[in-house]
């Protein structure tokens, strides 16, 4: 199916489910007619309804019985109290897209109708200005036109890459969660700056301006971020000062370490889910 011609359902209206639309929209790859979400806040589907004139729909049932893609914008943690439900109006053709950490697509495949077709997906928030980095896998029974129209659904939003289930919780510990780690250099840049002598407006200014414009020289140039790191790094100067400090207090590793821990509870938000699936049986 052509993506402008699928009915798309989102089931949360959360931060990242108002980005999914409004890149959608934003990009002329869906009409707002063909969007409809449902979230158990009135508020924020109604909001988007005006601004966007996207369709909410009176509750689950409904929305899964209409789309012909339904979007899980809903938080892991009730994924198997949310999803039972709506098995029994979800329609065969339907392609289920989830966009939440941790939960594998076996697990959503044991809640719905045998057979589903199940596509999981990792965004992140610079969705909401359409510079996502977002990782996408398909379950037992996802085809590749499934992942193809997956693909076309994020695409607007900014980069996407196929990987690999078993790396989605990597995916999830670096772009899903690394927004959080990039400002909060951006915040201590500006810091270090105001300590420094400069004015917050002023410091934060350039810190901004400069981690923007390094990724772009990174996603240009094709260069390892090494080589261009050479380059600014005179012999003696102040850079490799700068440098040889944040090695005395381990930046790198820190940052390493951060991904590590990230994928590591992505990993446990799979594993509660699938303990109270077993509680279940």
């Amino acid at each position: 199916m052509e993506l402008a011609a699928c009915k798309i359902g989102l089931l949360g209206a959360g931060n990242m489910a108002a980005a999914i639309v409004r890149g959608l929209i934003a990009a002329e790859r869906v009409p707002a007619r063909n969007l409809r979400l449902v979230d158990v806040r009135p508020e924020p589907v109604a909001a988007l309804a005006k601004e966007l004139g996207v369709g909410a729909a009176a509750d689950g049932y409904e929305l899964a019985a209409w789309a012909d893609v339904l979007i899980l914008a809903i938080k892991p943690q009730v994924f198997d109290v949310a999803l039972p439900p709506l098995a029994k109006v979800l329609g065969e053709k339907t392609l289920v897209v989830s966009i939440a950490a941790g939960v594998s697509t076996a697990a959503i495949e044991s809640l719905l109708p045998k057979g589903t077709r199940v596509a999981r997906v990792m965004p992140n928030t610079p969705a909401m200005v359409r510079a996502s980095a977002s990782g996408i896998a398909g379950g037992r029974h996802a085809t590749g036109d499934d992942l193809t129209l997956t693909e076309q659904l994020f695409a607007p939003l900014g980069v996407v890459a196929r990987v690999d289930e078993r790396l989605m919780d990597a995916v999830t510990a670096l772009s899903g969660s690394g927004p959080a780690y990039v400002l909060t250099v951006i915040e201590a840049l500006s810091d270090g700056g105001v300590n420094a002598g400069l004015p917050r407006d002023v410091a934060t200014s350039l810190a901004v301006q400069t981690v923007l414009g390094t990724a772009q020289l990174v996603q240009q140039s094709k260069e390892h971020p090494a080589k261009l790191r050479e380059a600014v790094t005179s012999p003696g100067g102040t850079t490799i000062a700068g440098l040889k400090a944040l090695e005395q207090h381990a930046v790198r590793h820190a940052f390493i370490e951060a991904v590590a821990a990230a994928a590591a509870r992505s990993v446990e938000l799979g594993k509660a889910l699938q303990a109270r699936l077993q509680e279940r049986r």
